[in-house]
């Protein structure tokens, strides 16, 4: 059973994988990218690795999701839906991803695994922390904070105007006071 969940998530990983390169807009290539990553995380969750499993799926939730509220925001094709082509130089792409393929491929089946040495820490998630970390542990939590707040500094700085200004103090005008016409809210 576990064999068999692994490799529908490692065939689902591929397939949203190759999907990215399939589809024809940014929108649709950002949730497939999104789908493999989690496919992935599912993978590293059922390895044991909560933690590492756990972060994937966070950071690429909030990746994608954050990705695609900037296409609908800033692209000048309705939320990235347009039709596009995804393809920049194919020939060159597959060669080098053949061979990374092969050499990732070889990697993993010649090279002897390690053999586990010591006792299983007793917390396994805070002994990665303290190995990916050491003594940064709080400068990095601080930092995910302030580069969050950071993101919604500049998008509320980046609007002109809100929906106060649109609609009044009281949110109550019957009509947006757009100053383009052919705006949201009519």
């Amino acid at each position: 059973m576990t064999l068999t969940l692994f490799g529908a998530l490692a065939l689902l990983a591929v397939a949203s994988g190759v999907l990215v390169f399939v589809v024809d807009s940014m929108a649709r290539a950002t949730f497939s990218l999104l789908v493999s990553f989690l496919a992935v995380a599912g993978m590293v969750l059922m390895t044991g690795l909560a933690y590492l499993g756990t972060v994937i799926v966070l950071m690429m939730i909030i990746e994608m999701v954050v990705m695609a509220v900037f296409m609908v925001m800033y692209m000048m094709n309705p939320a990235g839906l347009m039709p596009m082509s995804m393809f920049h130089n194919t020939r060159g792409a597959a060669v080098i991803c053949a061979l990374v393929f092969v050499g990732l491929t070889a990697g993993a089946v010649l090279v002897d695994w390690p053999e586990r040495r010591g006792a299983r820490p007793d917390d396994p998630t805070l002994a990665l922390g303290t190995a990916l970390m050491e003594g940064h542990m709080l400068t990095m939590m601080t930092l995910g904070v302030t580069l969050f707040a950071t993101i919604v500094a500049t998008v509320v700085l980046a609007t002109g105007r809100g929906r106060y200004d649109r609609f009044g103090d009281d949110l109550d005008a019957a009509r947006a006071d757009d100053r383009a016409g052919g705006g949201v809210g009519r």
